[in-house]
């Protein structure tokens, strides 16, 4: 296993691709610490890891208090002593039109998606820093590359977490800590089981593989970089999504 004796702080990590996550790099011996605001969803999942033999440790957080994630972080130095991955992935969308947003819709997306993994990230990397090796991996969107109708938050989000990415690889990189995104296209998750058929087709016309991404698939793109075989690549963006943008 490539990850024993490792610790991985995983945000969003109640269902979907979080999950997804914490289950591919935990396989490998990781010690997974899961955060979300969800306490439930939480604890089951911590249950199904734990019977499978992954280790893992439920802290329930918002991940936009700054406060809330820096005492995250000193839990898992008192208990652990290193964090040697962290991964980006909380979101949350709101969509509309840019006309008829609320402001309050605007806020809420940036600061989860964006302002979230600023927290994490500053809270972490000093102590990457200290360690001389670290891996942060930050879950990005195709829409942050390419926009879209109706997600004007959600697309600054997603290409804000891109830039915000590429300036910390640079400050980092010669301490030894890579940072990257993950861009996924539209993956099989309980969101996208939420929409009609009929907007499911529309998707997969875009898509030349002519079929949803599985959250597996980003789990494994999202271990490979936090590997040893990616210790030279940092400050990239890995789309993940069928051939929908190339």
């Amino acid at each position: 296993m490539i990850f024993n004796q490792k610790v991985s702080i995983v945000t969003g990590a109640s269902q979907g691709i979080g999950e997804a996550i914490a289950r591919e790099i935990g396989q490998e011996g990781a010690t997974i610490v899961l955060v979300d605001i969800l306490k439930e969803k939480l604890e089951e999942v911590a249950g199904r890891f734990e019977a499978q033999g992954i280790k893992a440790l439920p802290v329930m957080a918002d991940v936009t208090d700054l406060r809330q994630v820096e005492g995250v972080v000193e839990l898992v130095m008192k208990d652990f002593g290193r964090i040697d991955h962290l991964i980006n992935n909380a979101g949350v969308t709101r969509d509309s039109l840019l006309l008829r947003m609320k402001e309050e819709d605007w806020d809420l997306v940036l600061a989860v998606n964006l302002k979230g993994a600023f927290n994490f990230c500053r809270s972490v990397v000093k102590h990457m820093v200290a360690a001389r090796a670290g891996r942060i991996v930050s879950i990005s969107s195709v829409v942050g590359l390419m926009g879209n109708f109706g997600q004007a938050n959600y697309a600054a989000s997603k290409a804000g977490l891109i830039g915000f990415s590429k300036s910390l690889a640079k400050e980092v990189a010669a301490r030894g800590i890579t940072v990257n995104c993950i861009a996924p296209g539209y993956i099989a998750t309980a969101m996208t089981e939420k929409l009609s058929e009929e907007v499911k087709k529309a998707f997969l016309e875009n898509i030349p593989m002519k079929r949803f991404g599985l959250p597996e698939e980003i789990a494994k793109a999202v271990k490979f970089l936090c590997s040893d075989e990616a210790a030279y690549i940092t400050g990239q963006v890995i789309s993940v999504n069928g051939g929908m943008y190339m």
